[in-house]
């Protein structure tokens, strides 16, 4: 069998000083090309899971492998993004690409090597016309591309995404869904997404996880073999909405 690109064990999470655990048993074994979306209402813990899963925040109870290889801080084949794209105002849009390359916990890379990273990076987002632009001069949907393609760079195996397309309007976060598929799929990067967006988790996704309850654990998963785009299958997809939403009441109202 292929080894996970990414395996969380019984995963838990308290902060000091709080009255409950965040997080609690929380599993996934990830596979490599897969993406993963993780729902759940406001507040749950999705971005708190998110930062476990990429060795921001060492969790309470359980491990994080990467690679077969227990997660002790940030690691050279996670990339993490997050809905502000975080871009340094000062430097142009190929510097923000090439920014974090030379981190210590990334591995040494020549200048022609740094540079073929980049550029390949810029050119897989299709913002090679602006590569000199600042931030400034960038459109919502261009910082979120800059940003991808910051993670592009680093040739990771797994890219953890924190709503990443939460303060888009509604024609370039489709776009930019388009582009996490055509990424995905000539990279092979395993993907975990945070969304509150049923209807994204429903278009991009291979797997929905349903965070839910106090402490947030799985309260429901759904495979979703169905080839992308998906546009078309509505009466599929919205099925599987009606199972999540019930799923999601439910647990609501035992709490």
């Amino acid at each position: 069998m292929t080894q996970p690109a990414l395996q969380a064990q019984d995963i838990s999470l308290r902060y000091p000083g709080a009255p409950a655990p965040v997080l609690a048993n929380f599993d996934l074994d990830l596979a490599p090309g897969e993406i993963v979306t993780v729902l759940g209402p406001s507040g749950v813990g999705k971005s708190s899971l998110l930062r476990v899963l990429a060795g921001l925040q060492p969790p309470t109870g359980g491990s994080v492998q990467v690679g077969g290889a227990t997660l002790q801080s940030v690691h050279p084949r996670l990339a993490i993004a997050f809905q502000n794209p975080g871009l340094l105002p000062w430097l142009d849009l190929e510097k923000n690409v090439a920014f974090g390359l030379d981190f210590k916990h990334q591995p040494a890379l020549s200048s022609a090597a740094r540079k073929e990273r980049v550029d390949t990076a810029i050119a897989e987002v299709g913002l090679d016309h602006a590569r000199k632009l600042k931030p400034a001069e960038l459109s919502g949907g261009m910082a979120q591309r800059t940003a991808l393609a910051r993670c592009l760079a680093r040739k990771p195996e797994v890219l953890l995404l924190d709503e990443p397309f939460g303060a888009l309007d509604e024609v370039s976060r489709a776009e930019m869904q388009h582009l996490l598929l055509k990424v995905v799929g000539r990279s092979g990067a395993a993907v975990v997404l945070i969304t509150h967006d049923i209807d994204e988790a429903l278009l991009v996704s291979d797997r929905i996880l349903l965070l839910g309850g106090t402490p947030a654990r799985r309260i429901g998963e759904w495979p979703i073999d169905l080839p992308t785009p998906r546009d078309d299958y509505v009466a599929e997809l919205g099925k599987i909405r009606i199972e999540i939403l019930s799923t999601l009441r439910n647990a609501v109202r035992r709490q």
